[in-house]
């Protein structure tokens, strides 16, 4: 395995560990697994490929699914397939420099379209019920990121010698 690739993996690694501290942070919710782990999933996309960042992603929502004991049962690998998904999307924006877009985009995605499956799935009583936790969960792990990434950008870009 060449240094980059190992590099990759350990950061992913790293990531949806931190994933996992904000697993066990939850959002009062109706009934949801709505935490705080997805936003080192969207942070990992300044220094990870959208793939690895999103694989992050995927793995901190099964880590907040077994926290609250995985009350979806399976249907968890819907929304963990989601959250990868969701991420990958982000982290392609933040590549061709969609700074402005990339944020109502994941908002939309994450808040409103990724709890959608669960009103065929479930019921449609289930989806309005948890719509509101989803929703501000998702806000405030893109508050977060929000936050974070201008000053965990910079650090990299220095770290890389891009930047004076």
């Amino acid at each position: 395995m060449d240094r980059q690739r190992l590099r990759n993996w350990i950061l992913t690694a790293m990531v949806a560990a931190i994933c996992a501290v904000g697993a066990v942070i939850k959002v009062p919710a109706f009934i949801s697994t709505a935490a705080l782990d997805s936003a080192p999933a969207f942070l990992g996309v300044v220094f990870l490929s959208p793939f690895f960042a999103g694989l992050a992603g995927f793995i901190g929502h099964f880590i907040t699914a077994l926290t609250a004991g995985f009350p979806l049962g399976p249907l968890h690998l819907i929304i963990a397939i989601e959250m990868f998904i969701v991420v990958w999307i982000f982290g392609v924006m933040h590549r061709k420099g969609l700074h402005v877009w990339k944020w109502p985009v994941a908002l939309v995605l994450n808040g409103i379209v990724a709890p959608l499956p669960f009103y065929f799935l479930i019921s449609p009583a289930f989806f309005w019920g948890a719509l509101g936790s989803i929703l501000m969960a998702t806000v405030i792990n893109l508050v977060i990121v929000a936050v974070v990434m201008p000053v965990l950008s910079k650090v990299f870009l220095r770290k890389e010698g891009r930047v004076q």
